[in-house]
């Protein structure tokens, strides 16, 4: 944690909540090298999942995702609190108490298919719409998610006060793009440098600097309706969907397991984030979405 001595919020950054996702191990690296120091309030700089990071395999690159499970999804008390033990909990009772304290938090991710970057606010109802308020302050990306969370359990995005409309602390998570892509390290800084700025940890100057892409024209608002999630390892898709297609037609086929098949439920329904490289029941393997009105 860094401490400017002066009054100020108590901010919070991510990386590697996943081994494999480096470009947010990128982004903290930067503000390590520039030597950027708080003006105002606490940093807290954290490299989350760095037991998956140590055995990254190029040859098996998403063996590294997690060791025992999803350090994402390990957020709630019942998990936090409880008696079972794991690799990602263990790290995850490690950094609770920086979680608990921040007041704004910000999670580095990236995605296994090539797609656009998402910003992931929050779950609609739930704390999701001070999420999409602080992404318009950032001003990136241009697609902002208004999710209904995990079944498989709870992210730290979601954890206590943030998930409460209430309370002013708010946390969000960008998915910058693929993991692979040189784009999502400038996704990641940008992001990341944007965020410490509109909170005035650092000076918009220092920001300025270091940003190398452009704020796009406009930012839309996707709301999740409803998660396809597996009910067993027989899930496949009806066709390779990457993410953010728009299906023109309700009732167009999206995917099929153990003998029921996803349509999707209304016109213009947007594919959000699908994937089967982490397949298993109970995981959602893409969420039905629309983008709401301008």
């Amino acid at each position: 944690m860094l401490d400017s001595g002066k009054p100020g919020p108590n901010v919070m950054v991510q990386a590697l909540t996943h081994g494999n996702e480096f470009c947010g191990a990128i982004a903290l690296d930067f503000l390590f090298r520039e030597k950027l120091f708080p003006v105002k309030g606490k940093l807290t700089l954290a490299f989350a999942n760095v037991a998956a990071f140590a055995r990254f395999d190029f040859d098996d690159p998403d063996r590294s995702r997690y060791i025992d499970e999803d350090y994402n999804r390990v957020w709630a008390d019942e998990a936090l609190l409880g008696a079972r033990e794991s690799v990602e909990l263990r790290r995850a009772r490690a950094l609770r108490p920086f979680v608990d304290a921040a007041d704004y938090l910000l999670d580095l991710h990236s995605m296994h298919e090539p797609c656009r970057p998402i910003m992931v606010c929050g779950v609609g109802g739930r704390g999701g719409e001070k999420g999409i308020a602080l992404a318009r302050r950032i001003g990136l990306p241009a697609d902002l998610l208004l999710d209904t969370g995990h079944p498989a359990g709870l992210r730290m995005i979601e954890r206590g006060a943030f998930s409460d409309p209430a309370s002013p602390r708010t946390a969000v998570l960008i998915e910058c793009g693929q993991h692979w892509e040189k784009s999502a390290v400038d996704v990641a800084v940008d992001t990341m440098m944007r965020f410490l700025a509109v909170l005035g940890v650092i000076e918009p100057s220092s920001a300025g600097e270091a940003l190398r892409m452009k704020k796009p024209r406009s930012q839309r608002v996707i709301r999740v309706t409803e998660p396809v999630v597996a009910r067993s390892m027989q899930f496949c898709f009806e066709r390779p969907w990457k993410g953010l297609e728009v299906v023109a037609k309700a009732g167009t086929p999206v995917a099929r397991d153990a003998g029921q098949v996803w349509r999707t439920p209304y016109d213009d329904c947007v594919m959000v984030m699908p994937s089967v490289k982490h397949l298993k029941p109970g995981t959602t393997m893409v969420r039905l979405g629309r983008y709401e009105p301008a």
